[in-house]
This record gives C-alpha cells, sequence and structure tokens, in this order.
C-alpha cells in the first residue's frame, strides 16, 4: 500500500480555529528557501506566489511538530489544538 493510500485513511477533526500561525509574514517573503512548503509531511504549507504569502490548510495537520524545527527562522508558531480537535489517527 503507498504512503498516500494510508494517509487518506487518517480522520480530522479541525478547530474553528488555526493552531499554527506565521508569526510576520515578512520573514516568509524574504525567505529563500520556503522550507516549511518541503519539511511538512501534512503539506499543510503553501507559497502563493500571487499573493506573496505562505497559505496553512490547518485542517490537515500531522501535529508532528516538524514546522517548528524546519522553519530557519523559527517563524510558525505551534501549539496543539484544543481538547476533542485535530488529527485522530487509527492503529493498523
Amino acid at each position: 500500500m503507498r504512503i498516500e493510500d494510508r494517509l487518506f485513511l487518517v480522520k480530522f477533526n479541525p478547530d474553528k480555529v488555526s493552531h499554527l500561525r506565521i508569526i510576520s509574514p515578512d520573514v516568509c517573503e524574504k525567505c529563500a528557501h520556503k522550507q516549511c512548503v518541503a519539511f511538512c509531511p501534512a503539506k499543510v504549507y503553501e507559497w502563493d506566489e500571487s499573493e506573496k504569502a505562505i497559505t496553512i490548510a490547518y485542517e490537515g495537520c500531522f501535529e508532528c511538530g516538524a514546522c517548528r524545527i524546519g522553519c530557519p527562522d523559527l517563524n510558525i508558531s505551534w501549539r496543539y489544538p484544543r481538547g476533542g480537535c485535530g488529527v485522530a489517527f487509527r492503529f493498523g
């Protein structure tokens, strides 16, 4: 089974408010690497060239925390979603 097929089985209960936030959009605009786009296993972050900004699809976040260490400028604010919200992994 491909990893994409297994990830499709992951369930989410998204909160109404994002638990992810870009601290300073200016830092992202100046960043040459845009590492968060490549570093996130859930592909939550995407660079929007027309807006010159990072978009965040927090609803599909695996809550792994990789973005916190993947951003060389530490420009991502990350916290756990409130209780009952977020990712719900299944065993197997």
